[in-house]
């Protein structure tokens, strides 16, 4: 099934983001937390892209992906990735997923690695998006959107304005990074409506559940942070378990907002932690 189909049906599709395991992680860990989330049934589960090296084949996430669909019965859609890729390792990567029955893509630039010199052929997740559209498999194509402006970008006009290329390359869907003023998300869904963009966008919500997590994911992503944001993480900072709560309660919060406000999706970032996600489909199910 094609992920488009899930949304415009009067109700906010939510989903769920996890990722292969580390290196030094046990993978036994992920396909716990997969089940543990498929358990409490969201219209589909993302696995983001582990290339493992330049030109990687993607196989811990092709797997997950197939275990998600094939084992669980959830829908799923696998992160591509093509700035250190070339055409013949994205068709190969394609090949794989089509012959393990995966038909949703999210597919995306990837970040700079200063260590692994970047491809030609790819240089725009829309080239990616166009590219994946004029091969044989049919997959449905999502791709990812950042509601204050991707950070190397311009502006948010011209952020805006790429978008509108991926979209026109037939990205089906968006997804957008994470974020934790909602002011921010309502502005930018105008500006792609004034734009022309109308495909279904999920919202991005990570609860941010420890100091780390704060310090490492949130200041890095740009993300504006609110005072009601800041206060809070100020004010439980040294107190690791009522800081987890407070996380927790934030992206609640932002999410019952959005539910009241008509948002197209929930895309949870769940960390591959059922427990965190847990709280938060208990506190939600009955507004979905």
């Amino acid at each position: 099934m094609k992920l488009s189909s899930l949304f415009g049906k009067n109700k906010t599709v939510f989903s769920f983001e996890v990722f292969p395991p580390k290196k030094d992680s046990p993978v036994e860990t992920v396909y716990n937390a997969l089940a543990e989330l498929a358990a409490m049934k969201p219209e589909f589960i993302s696995v983001t892209y582990s290339a493992g090296g330049s030109g990687g084949s993607g196989e811990m996430t092709v797997e997950l992906a197939s275990y998600v669909k094939n084992k669980l019965g959830i829908e799923t859609a696998a992160h591509l990735t093509c700035l250190n890729s070339d055409t013949n390792d994205v068709r190969r990567v394609l090949e794989n997923l089509s012959e393990h029955g995966i038909e949703n893509i999210l597919a995306l630039r990837g970040d700079i690695n200063p260590d692994v010199p970047p491809h030609n052929d790819f240089s725009y997740a829309s080239d990616l998006v166009s590219f994946i559209n004029n091969q044989r498999f049919n997959f449905g194509v999502m791709g990812a959107c950042c509601p204050e402006g991707h950070p190397e970008s311009e502006d948010l006009i011209a952020d805006v304005k790429n978008l509108k290329k991926k979209v026109d390359a037939g990205a089906e869907v968006l997804v957008s990074q994470m974020f934790f003023d909602n002011t921010k998300f309502y502005d930018f869904k105008e500006m792609l409506r004034l734009a022309d963009i109308n495909v279904p966008v999920s919202a991005g919500i990570m609860p941010v559940t420890n100091k780390r997590q704060f310090e490492r994911m949130i200041i890095l992503s740009g993300a504006s942070l609110p005072a009601k944001f800041t206060k809070t993480f100020s004010r439980f900072e040294d107190k690791p378990e009522a800081l987890a709560d407070a996380g927790i309660a934030y992206a609640i919060d932002q999410i019952v907002d959005l539910i009241s406000n008509g948002v197209d999706g929930i895309h949870l970032y769940t960390m591959n932690k059922p427990a965190v996600a847990r709280k938060i489909m208990d506190s939600v199910r009955s507004l979905l």
